[in-house]
Order: structure tokens, then sequence, then C-alpha cells
């Protein structure tokens, strides 16, 4: 006897929830366990997911990428609406809270690629020539690691 056909609105299988994501089952299974993503169960106990919950994780993999942490995403994701598919509106919301975080990332690796092309302590890039320029390593009496900041947007 053939099956009806899938409609938007069948829930997916954590296989068919990986196969959209590109998400590893086990990924998503860690997702749940962190809050992230919280699947219903059919009669059988198997999770299954809303189609919402393919930009959830989509979401989760954009956010790990800009560097944010677990928490961070989890946080985020709460003020998402549960049980519906989450708006233009919604995602807007999210993504305004998280452009100062990243306009701040922004801010501090463009001084950090200031830093790599210009100068890291003496500026040469290689310890055989600090040994040149530093010989009796003066600024060892600072202590341990870089004494010279990141040089500032105004430098």
């Amino acid at each position: 006897m053939p099956t009806a056909p899938k409609t938007p609105a069948d829930p997916l299988s954590i296989g068919q929830l990986a196969k959209r994501t590109g998400v590893s089952v086990s990924a998503l299974r860690f997702y749940e366990d962190k809050g992230l993503i919280d699947p219903g169960r059919n009669a059988g106990g198997q999770r299954r997911f809303k189609r919402a919950d393919v930009r959830r994780v989509s979401f989760i993999l954009i956010a790990q990428q800009l560097g944010l942490s677990l928490g961070e995403i989890a946080q985020a994701l709460q003020s998402l609406p549960d049980g519906r598919t989450p708006t233009q509106a919604d995602w807007a919301g999210i993504s305004a809270s998280l452009l100062e975080r990243l306009d701040r990332q922004i801010e501090e690796m463009t001084r950090m690629r200031k830093s790599l092309t210009s100068c890291i302590g003496c500026g040469c890039l290689s310890l055989k020539a600090c040994r040149l320029y530093n010989p009796q390593d003066r600024l060892s009496d600072l202590g341990a690691g870089p004494h010279f900041g990141v040089p500032q947007a105004d430098e």
C-alpha cells in the first residue's frame, strides 16, 4: 500500500534533519542535550523535528562560525517562538543583538592584522633576527609574554 506523500507540515526524523542541514546525527543529539533544539517524539519514541528546526540548526552553524559559544547561541535562540516557524522579524531581532558583538570582533581582528603585518614585539617576525636586535633580551626583565600592546585603530 503506497504511503501518502510528505507535506511541509510533516515532522522530520533526525536522519532527515541531518541530511537537510549537513550536520551529523550525533551533533544534532548534542545540540538537543544543550537545549539548542527540542524535538518532539512519535508514538515509538523516535525524535521528530519541526521544519523550523532546519533554520535553527543553520543558525547554530553560522553562529558557531562567528565564534559564539553554545551558551550565547542558546540565549539567542530562547527569543525565538516555540511551535512556529520564526518570521523575518524574529531573525532580525536576533541579528541586531549579534551585530554589536560582530563589529567588536571585526575591530579586534583588524587590530590583530595590523599587528601581524607591521610588528610582533620587535617587528622582525623571526627569533633568529630578534637575537640580533635584542641580544641581551632586555625585555625579559618585564616578565614573560609580549610587552607591546596591539596597535589601536588611531595608531
